[in-house]
């Protein structure tokens, strides 16, 4: 049920994924296992196989019986998406893939490697219906939502791919995992939740991720972000405000005409006291658009005194787009204005501009 005064968002009719592994919570899988006629411990070691070994070949899975294994493939572990462009930049460190899913459909994720850290960028939808003007996802429409599994798996993808010394700088783990590739999470929500936990939970049952280093976005779903701030998860909330007054969010974040500003402030106010956990403002820094000193002041004015940071992120523009990124003295200016306020800002590392780096170009460019 939609909570109370959420907008509900509507996704268009497609035939669904098939179901697997990382779709179902462990006594799930127990009964799956025992329904092929498997021990119910088999669960237990396909998940170690799966999530901590990172060996998605289960024709090599000692643990199956070897006239099970393809039956436990097709049954358990279907094949979710298969890469179809792969792009590299800064020294092989940004690794961009574009996944072809089961119908045909094309979704994005990154994996940025820094000298502490492996970040990755993932999709939890194919397509936004948020229609944000300047986001080359939304540019292009809501397709459909990304099940558990195929967010998840996104995550693993790149795992064995550092498992296996094919990212630049050896072997390595992902540590960090950001919702903020195509779609609105929030309005994946069951989804995201299910990819989030798999992602959490130790050994056997998951990937064994820390939640804390894992941030999910939202351009400002209310109810969705109040649901989140209940579910014992403590992920980073980072709210996509990119303007501090509702005249120009209506224009930039149309789902602003249905949840202001300041709804959405309190929404975030809301999980920090709830989680205390800090709350990440990002915020695109667009020439002639949102970077004027007087809404730097008016923002910071909006966020002193929380538990809050503000990424700013220099726009990355998309082709044909009148949309481009601040002027540095002005985006200088901003950063100035925010901490003359007490709000702490940082401007965001931008990867991957030489390889269609804005979210939603390169699905795009090889789909067209």
């Amino acid at each position: 049920m939609p909570a109370p005064g959420e907008l509900i968002m509507v996704e268009p009719k497609r035939p669904k994924p098939p179901k697997h592994w990382s779709d179902w919570t462990v006594e799930e899988r127990k009964a799956q296992v025992v329904e092929l006629g498997l021990p119910g411990f088999r669960a237990d070691q396909f998940s170690r196989q799966w999530y901590q070994r990172l060996n998605n070949d289960t024709n090599s899975w000692t643990d199956v019986p070897a006239d099970m294994r393809e039956v436990v493939k097709d049954l358990l572990f279907p094949e979710l998406m298969t890469s179809v462009r792969e792009l590299k930049c800064d020294n092989g460190t940004t690794v961009k893939q574009v996944w072809k899913l089961f119908d045909g459909v094309l979704v994005e994720s990154v994996l940025m490697r820094y000298t502490d850290r492996v970040t990755m960028c993932i999709s939890s939808q194919a397509g936004c219906g948020m229609n944000c003007p300047f986001c080359a996802t939304g540019q292009g429409g809501l397709t459909r939502n990304l099940s558990t599994a195929e967010i998840v798996e996104q995550v693993l993808a790149g795992a064995r791919s550092l498992a296996n010394g094919e990212v630049e700088g050896g072997i390595g783990r992902v540590n960090n995992l950001v919702f903020m590739g195509m779609g609105e999470p929030m309005a994946n929500y069951n989804s995201v939740i299910g990819a989030i936990r798999r992602l959490t939970e130790p050994a056997p049952a998951g990937f064994g991720m820390s939640a804390r280093g894992i941030t999910v976005s939202t351009v400002g779903l209310v109810p969705r972000m109040r649901q989140l701030a209940e579910e014992g998860i403590p992920v980073t909330l980072a709210v996509s405000l990119h303007a501090p007054d509702d005249e120009l969010r209506d224009t930039l974040v149309p789902i602003n005409t249905r949840f202001k500003v300041q709804e959405v402030l309190d929404a975030a106010w809301y999980y920090a006291d709830q989680t205390g956990r800090r709350i990440s403002i990002e915020y695109a820094m667009i020439k002639d658009i949102n970077d004027q000193a007087w809404r730097a002041d008016l923002l910071g004015e909006k966020l002193a005194g929380n538990l809050v940071h503000v990424n700013l992120i220099p726009l990355n523009p998309t082709p044909g787009s009148k949309w481009t990124a601040s002027r540095p003295e002005d985006e200088a200016e901003f950063v100035r204005r925010l901490k003359s306020h007490g709000v702490p800002v940082t401007v965001r590392d931008t990867r991957g501009r030489d390889i269609d780096g804005a979210c939603g170009q390169l699905a795009a460019a090889t789909k067209n």
